[in-house]
């Protein structure tokens, strides 16, 4: 695996699963900012998920990370950002596909709908899959931006 360095964040919800992926992409050797949150504390999705994005729109990181305990409030939160592509996903095959199809560049997770064991693959699928380039989704890609 090539060096990439993630941009992750969650709120309360999700920071449980958010430390088992830190550890995943340590292990990895993935280097990773953590945007918080940074305990169980009640806190908001929105501040983490339009931190994440902002950074990964900016390029200062290649793809992004987010949890909350659905995956859909951070979602749609980073998908205000222009630019931004995250896909909330809580199987492998979404993860490929939102890869090679809309070059996603966050993935959004659920801690409340997705176990580790299965988390920590959609993240590996997510990081390890890389856009088709193909010209029908660079179009579609095109669209979704305009």
């Amino acid at each position: 695996m090539e060096n990439k360095i993630i941009a992750i964040g969650s709120d309360h919800g999700g920071f449980e699963l958010k430390q088992e992926i830190i550890k995943y992409l340590t292990e990895k050797n993935i280097e990773y900012k953590d945007f918080g949150c940074y305990d169980e504390t009640s806190c908001d999705y929105t501040e983490y998920g339009k931190a994440v994005a902002e950074a990964v729109a900016a390029g200062k990181y290649e793809k992004g990370i987010l949890i909350c305990g659905t995956g859909i409030g951070i979602s749609i939160t980073a998908n205000k950002v222009k630019g931004i592509r995250c896909a909330l996903c809580s199987d492998c095959f979404s993860a490929e596909a939102t890869r090679e199809h809309n070059d996603a560049n966050i993935l959004a997770l659920g801690g409340r709908v997705v176990g580790t064991g299965v988390a920590l693959k959609i993240v590996d699928t997510f990081l390890n899959t890389p856009f088709s380039n193909e010209e029908r989704h660079i179009r579609r890609i095109s669209r979704i931006e305009s």
